[in-house]
């Protein structure tokens, strides 16, 4: 079969459409996409940002912060908001202060909370966590939902690193 043929009997298969069902086609599809939008536009809507930093102390221990951030980017409120963190295995790193769990009451629409702990490492490596998990209440429904966090890029805990030269380039504007 030449290339002609092919595409003489592909569009032989094809129905003509009727003039009238392309608009009908049409108007069903926005009506519905407007529903759609209508019916769960009165939601909370979750997003969290989870982000680590290593501190390295004169002591040569290291200690990883890492902050959460919790938005609420629906338009209603979300109601007995959770955020447990358990990526950080205990034989790995000690809780310096704070804890990896917290609850609040509720998240407004368009707010946001912040959580913030602080972790000293044990052992050298290479840490992946894992996103931290958020449960809530959405007002028309009992049941709770949940939602993750980003997880943070690889650290490189107790790393071998050269010595920083913070006065360097004080020597490169009189040169």
């Amino acid at each position: 079969i030449d290339s002609s043929s092919l595409s003489l009997s592909l569009s032989l298969s094809v129905p003509m459409a009727d003039p009238i069902s392309k608009p009908l086609i049409a108007f069903l599809l926005i009506a519905s996409l407007l529903l759609c939008s209508q019916a769960s536009s009165d939601v909370p809507f979750i997003v969290a940002h989870k982000k680590a930093s290593l501190n390295r102390l004169k002591t040569g221990a290291e200690r990883v912060s890492v902050t959460i951030d919790i938005y609420n980017q629906g338009t209603s409120t979300a109601y007995d908001v959770s955020l447990a963190d358990e990526s950080w295995p205990a034989d790995l790193f000690s809780i310096i202060s704070g804890t990896t769990s917290k609850t609040w009451e509720k998240l407004d629409a368009g707010g946001v909370l912040s959580h913030t702990f602080e972790l000293e490492a044990k052992s050298k490596g290479v840490f992946s966590g894992e996103p931290a998990v958020i449960k809530f209440r959405v007002p028309t429904n009992a049941a709770l939902q949940e939602a993750l966090s980003t997880p943070i890029l690889p650290l490189d805990v107790l790393a071998d690193r050269p010595p920083e030269k913070k006065f360097e380039w004080v020597g490169f504007l009189y040169t």
